[in-house]
């Protein structure tokens, strides 16, 4: 008995060791190791599943559970075409083993910046599978063989076809004198046939034709059949407006909004975004939303933010919505943590509120964590003098939507954007626009900085009114730098 339950257990270990994660590093940094389980690529086309994971020198501790951690693992969707990517899934652990939590995302596809962690992963995962030519050319040369064995085999069966003798019908060798008849005549049909199987030696002979079946002539007195008659089937009723109707009734607020793209006013204005596709679902049932009225905050020392901006090329678009600009190596450090910046965009007026008051128009400057958190630095803009870094961007703004200028020379400065003092608010919410993801930490520096009217004006051309509604702060803790 002893030796089975030993056997067993030598049995199974196999399969224990093939369902872990086989780690490989694929990057080393001062301060943390990126590594790639090449075990959970999953590849759909031109996007690829991966779960990837940060192993850090020095420990972090958990804003949500307050415990350390030292390893974040992540489930991330990777689309090599757009260059994007959306995390579905993070773990954060205090070691291999000991998990401090686990959370699902539903956020957002996010453009993948060179240099950062989720471009070394892009490149990897992203990578044609080894000999994926060889099989693609193995598959199309036998493709081609069946192809071709196909287009023998039809061009055999219509030669034999066109060598079989034609069948001489009865109608075309009526006998003299006689009288014709739309009627088939068998017996003259059966002798035809047997001259011509007779007279056709070389070719093989037509099959023969079934034998004339003898029918006896009914006599003329009255045939009484007895059939016992079935009762007329029921009509079908009309199904009931029940089940799949009411999958349609349900479905039907998603099929009217499914042709329209989410906007700032009409039918994809901010009270549809939920309606128009079920990833949008948190805009509606969000507790955290975003932006708010930012008042009635606690005044605290904050930790500065440090802005970690370099001079650098940049790439602005027109996407429809806003205007976009994403620059070279950027980042903030806060609370021992570095967000990478991923893009900057506008709004008019300012979606924040600060005590009831509106701005002309704001700064949105998106960053990412390697643990998948993002923060948002917000910059109000308020009427006054010109501002030089805004005019730059206005001077190379794309003539037609989505179609991206990327000056080979132009440079620009983030830190010209930012006003002198440094001091902040800061909440947690989420993002402004569609799917409204939360978990987003907000960072809305307290001195507004100025532009002029006339650059008001040009982006009020584009975009009058792009901002979404003030949301419930819902007795969210808001922190004031003093």
């Amino acid at each position: 008995m002893r030796q089975l339950m030993i056997a067993s257990l030598l049995a199974a270990l196999p399969f224990a060791a093939a369902a872990a994660p086989t780690w490989q590093t694929i990057s080393s940094e001062p301060g943390k190791r990126i590594e790639l389980d090449r075990t959970s690529l999953k590849r759909e086309g031109n996007t690829v599943q991966a779960q990837g994971r940060v192993v850090l020198e020095k420990e972090l501790v958990d804003g949500r559970s307050g415990a350390p951690y030292r390893v974040i693992e992540a489930v991330t969707r990777y689309d090599c075409t757009t260059r994007s990517a959306n995390t579905i899934r993070r773990i954060f652990k205090k070691n291999e083993t000991d998990v401090v939590r686990e959370e699902e995302i539903k956020g957002a596809d996010l453009p993948v910046r060179t240099g950062t962690l989720d471009d070394k992963v892009l490149r990897e995962v992203c990578r044609p599978p080894k000999e994926g030519a060889v099989e693609i050319a193995q598959k199309a040369n036998e493709a081609a063989g069946q192809l071709k064995a196909a287009n023998e085999a039809m061009l055999k069966k219509e030669m034999v076809k066109a060598e079989k003798p034609e069948a001489i019908k009865a109608a075309d060798a009526p006998k003299e004198g006689a009288i014709p008849s739309i009627k088939p005549n068998l017996k003259a049909a059966m002798e035809n046939a047997k001259e011509s199987a007779k007279e056709a030696a070389p070719p093989p002979p037509p099959p023969p034709a079934p034998a004339p079946v003898k029918v006896a002539a009914p006599k003329p007195s009255t045939v009484i059949v007895h059939t016992t008659q079935a009762p007329a089937p029921k009509p079908k009723k009309a199904p009931k407006p029940e089940g799949y109707m009411l999958e349609l009734a349900h479905l039907e607020p998603a099929k009217q909004h499914a042709h329209i793209h989410w906007d700032y006013e009409g039918a994809g204005g901010p009270e549809n975004w939920s309606k128009l596709d079920p990833k949008n679902k948190v805009c509606a049932i969000g507790e955290r939303q975003s932006p708010i009225d930012i008042k009635e905050g606690i005044k605290v020392d904050l930790e500065p933010i440090k802005f970690n901006y370099r001079p650098s090329t940049f790439r602005i678009v027109d996407n429809g919505h806003t205007i976009q600009v994403e620059v070279g190596e950027s980042s903030i450090s806060l609370t021992g943590k570095t967000y990478e910046l991923v893009q900057l965009h506008f709004h008019r007026p300012s979606e924040e509120k600060v005590n009831g008051q509106r701005f002309d128009m704001v700064a949105h400057l998106v960053h990412k964590a390697d643990d998948g958190q993002l923060a948002v630095v917000a910059v109000l803009l308020e009427r006054g003098m010109e501002n030089a870094f805004i005019q730059t961007l206005w001077n190379n703004m794309p003539l037609e939507k989505n179609l991206p200028v990327a000056p080979p020379t132009t440079m620009i400065d983030l830190n010209t954007l930012l006003p002198s003092a440094r001091n902040y608010y800061t909440y947690m919410g989420s993002l402004t626009t569609p799917p409204c993801s939360e978990g987003v930490l907000w960072l809305v520096m307290k001195q507004p900085v100025q532009v002029s009217a006339d650059q008001i004006n040009i982006f009020s051309r584009l975009y009058k009114n792009n901002a979404r509604p003030i949301q419930p702060a819902g007795g969210r803790l808001i922190k004031e730098g003093r």
